[in-house]
């Protein structure tokens, strides 16, 4: 069965969701066992309330941007069914859990909370058990990981979310797709390899030279495998083949 999960982050007026503050800004981005679909979910949403200072310097989305923009009642329904039987993956969960909790419960009639549609992964929770005494914020997570963002100049939801499935993928043993790399991607689309040709070995070339694994390295590999096994389910190499 397909594992579907959504990677998710959101903008706001302000901190305290006790304090009235709304979400402004949801981003989304699908991934499918492992794998960034291109599928994605993106919404700038009218608050009905002011933005705070201090929010409005973080990600720099004003009133006037807004202004015309559905509100979330108006894009609830779209947005739970995106959400719906997925595992959300969120960098600081509660947080944005509170917000989405907080906008769903205003509606009517009331559709619970976050938990009773999809279930949820705190990335953040897992940065710090993985790099315990580190900084783990997004930033630090990218330069961690060596994942571009210098596009990020200001906070957005799904420009963050882009980010952080990039983040998520390597922080718990990388996409699950065989990259072929730059070369493969060119010659796919215009049907030749490297130089524009088939590369052929020479025929008088040496007998390649095979190097075995030691019985350490075969172990210390298994061990890679099944830590894979359960951070992601069945690695696709040890899978028996279809016939």
């Amino acid at each position: 069965m397909d594992r579907r999960q959504i990677v998710l982050d959101t903008e706001t007026t302000g901190l305290e969701v006790n304090q009235g503050h709304r979400i402004i800004e949801i981003g989304c981005v699908e991934l499918v066992n492992r794998r960034i679909t291109g599928r994605h979910y993106h919404q700038y949403i009218q608050p009905e309330r002011d933005i705070d200072a201090g929010a409005l310097e973080v990600h720099g989305i004003t009133q006037e941007f807004l202004a015309g923009k559905p509100t979330f009642s108006e894009i609830a329904p779209e947005f739970v069914e995106f959400v719906r039987g997925a595992e959300l993956v969120i960098h600081n969960a509660p947080f944005d859990v509170g917000f989405i909790d907080a906008e769903l419960d205003r509606l009517e009639p009331s559709v619970g909370t976050l938990d009773t549609v999809c279930s949820v992964v705190d990335t953040l929770q897992m940065a710090r058990h993985k790099h315990p005494g580190q900084r783990n914020n997004l930033d630090a997570l990218c330069q961690r990981y060596e994942i571009d963002n210098t596009s990020r100049t200001l906070h957005g939801a799904l420009l963050d979310a882009e980010i952080l499935a990039e983040v998520y993928l390597a922080m718990t043993g990388g996409q699950a797709s065989l990259g072929l790399g730059a070369e493969s991607s060119d010659a796919s689309s215009n049907g030749a390899g490297p130089e524009n040709g088939i590369r052929r070995l020479a025929a008088e070339r040496k007998p390649l030279t095979v190097l075995r694994a030691s019985p350490e390295e075969t172990e210390r590999h298994e061990a890679k495998l099944r830590e894979l096994d359960l951070s992601a389910g069945e690695a696709v190499w040890r899978r028996s083949p279809r016939h």
